[in-house]
């Protein structure tokens, strides 16, 4: 099944919700959407004030084209609950969200939970849990998901790993996750990188990452944004070739052959799928002017 993906997802930027200077600044960022975080970016004491803050600041900023997503409270705290209540509310009177992401989500009955208190809004599952990694597949298949979010920071802690710049502590999970997503046609974008001045090393696990099949990646700081956006948009070789690869072909069945052959070796129609995929994808990002 492909990717529903309407528009890029190259970097997710976090914002903390009860941040007003930073929800300001979001709105020049050349991230293509956004996290507005009630969760963990947000201290206990500040929780009812991000809310309210978030709530109006997404009634009336203009964020353009960034996808605006709201992290909200987990339905086990005492915040959770008017959250839901609270965006319910102001989407019905016009504040601009495009998803609702839910935190810790492990069963499909979590989605069902946040689907019950506010319709009509695509819903976002973290991906941060060991029983959330087993019930991929049932959690990616749910008729309300539209996206996933790797959580790997909370996935290191439930599982007790060591950080390796291989991530191999990861693997299983990042794997499982991914295998759901492809399947079932959802968004999902990976973990964040926390050594936010390490560029050399972010790069190496936006390639990854986008060698593994992510659309992108969650980011927890601005300067992130140009190396992630790098990474996860089609480089010029590849949409050269994506390119050359359709023109050989259409030459090719013109003349009545199923395959054609370029740079030595055979593309098939397999490969031109994956060619016009490319060339969509960039032409997405060229119209987003970033």
């Amino acid at each position: 099944m492909e990717n529903q993906m309407a528009r890029p997802t190259r970097s997710v930027l976090y914002i903390p919700g009860s941040k007003e200077r930073a929800l300001e600044k979001a709105q020049g960022l050349a991230c293509d959407a956004i996290i507005f975080d009630l969760e963990d970016a947000v201290a206990i004491e500040e929780k009812e004030h991000a809310r309210s803050l978030l709530a109006m600041t997404l009634a009336g900023a203009d964020y353009g084209s960034r996808m605006k997503i709201v992290r909200i409270n987990g339905l086990d705290t005492k915040w959770g609950a008017e959250d839901i209540a609270t965006f319910a509310r102001a989407i019905k009177d016009g504040a601009k969200v495009d998803a609702i992401l839910i935190p810790k989500v492990s069963t499909p009955a979590d989605l069902d939970a946040v689907a019950r208190m506010i319709p009509d809004v695509p819903l976002w599952a973290m991906m941060e849990t060991a029983l959330g990694m087993l019930n991929a597949n049932l959690i990616a298949a749910h008729p309300r998901l539209e996206g996933m979010v790797m959580g790997t920071n909370d996935l290191a802690k439930e599982l007790q790993s060591r950080f390796r710049p291989d991530r191999l502590p990861m693997q299983a999970g990042l794997g499982l996750c991914l295998l759901a997503a492809k399947a079932h046609g959802k968004i999902i974008v990976d973990g964040v990188y926390n050594a936010f001045k390490d560029d050399e090393g972010l790069k190496v696990e936006c390639d990854q990452g986008r060698d593994m099949g992510f659309d992108g990646k969650t980011l927890i700081h601005p300067a992130q944004l140009a190396v992630c956006n790098a990474a996860f948009a089609p480089s010029e070789a590849e949409i050269d070739l994506a390119k050359r690869q359709i023109a050989a072909f259409e030459e090719a069945e013109a003349a009545g052959q199923g395959v054609a052959v370029v740079d030595g070796k055979i593309v098939e129609n397999l490969h031109i799928v994956t060619a016009r995929q490319i060339l969509a994808k960039a032409e997405a990002i060229a119209a987003l002017g970033s």
